[in-house]
């Protein structure tokens, strides 16, 4: 069996545990982006150094 016919045969019986999942990456990846901007971009979007290290910081698991 592909690695994609089983990838897909898991998303389809267990769509609620691959979507938490997905979340998780996306929010673990945002916030390493977010770690990395500097200090003239974070104000460029509205936030300083400290809200920033503050979300980065925050565990991938919580909103």
């Amino acid at each position: 069996m592909s690695s994609l016919l089983v990838s897909r045969l898991i998303t389809l019986s267990a769509p609620a545990p691959i979507k938490v999942l997905r979340g998780w990456l996306g929010r673990s990846r945002e916030r390493a982006a977010l770690a990395r901007l500097d200090d003239r971009l974070l104000s460029d979007i509205g936030l300083d150094r400290a809200h920033a290290e503050a979300e980065a910081s925050r565990p991938f698991w919580q909103e």
